[in-house]
């Protein structure tokens, strides 16, 4: 498969922040955040557009040419000090002040953000409902980890349920170091990958 890549500009914000909320409504993260499913519904967008906002300012966006997939890239320097991160305030006040979930999710993994090595970290990639399962997301990827492979550089995510995190598995990512608990909630999966030589 030949998939088509372009960067996004501004100009696709809410067809990516649209894609985010369609691809990551039933997963399991988003359902503990948003428990309510009719409420899912009216803030899920507002609450991943923060990292469309984010990836936008201070990283990357990858699409496919057609919209079926995104993926959200920031190159993380060493030393980042992830307790300074605003991001789970900003989402938490985009999309649901009353929520503490909304914040309490990055906090807990900003908490375990490697900071030692500078790396490239897959904020979120999202394939539409209808496309996954066809590759789009490991082509998506390609570039990136291709050229931390030549640059020598490690990437980092973490995986929100068992499927993703055996797609990156596939990909080289090994989980490191305990999963995070969302209190009463499900298990999200700190995951690096060392450039391959």
């Amino acid at each position: 498969m030949v998939l088509e890549i372009r960067q996004a500009d501004p100009s696709d914000r809410d067809a990516v922040a649209r894609l985010l909320d369609v691809a990551f409504r039933d997963d399991p993260v988003s359902g503990w955040v948003f428990p309510d499913p009719e409420h899912r519904a009216a803030v899920h967008g507002k609450f991943l557009g923060v990292f469309v906002d984010v990836a936008l300012e201070e990283g990357r966006i990858d699409c496919a040419v057609d919209g079926s997939a995104a993926a959200l890239w920031l190159r993380v320097p060493a030393g980042a000090e992830a307790a300074e991160d605003e991001v789970p305030a900003r989402m938490r006040a985009a999309a649901d002040p009353d929520n503490e979930r909304c914040e309490l999710v990055g906090r807990l993994t900003g908490a375990v953000h490697p900071t030692a090595e500078e790396h490239e970290y897959l904020l979120m990639i999202a394939v539409a409902p209808g496309r996954q399962g066809e590759g789009l997301g490991t082509e998506l990827m390609r570039p990136v980890l291709e050229r931390c492979d030549r640059e020598g550089v490690p990437a980092y995510l973490e995986a929100s349920s068992e499927r993703s995190k055996a797609l990156y598995e596939r990909l080289g990512w090994e989980v490191t170091g305990e999963p995070v608990r969302l209190p009463d909630g499900p298990l999200m999966w700190p995951m690096w990958r060392k450039p391959r030589g």
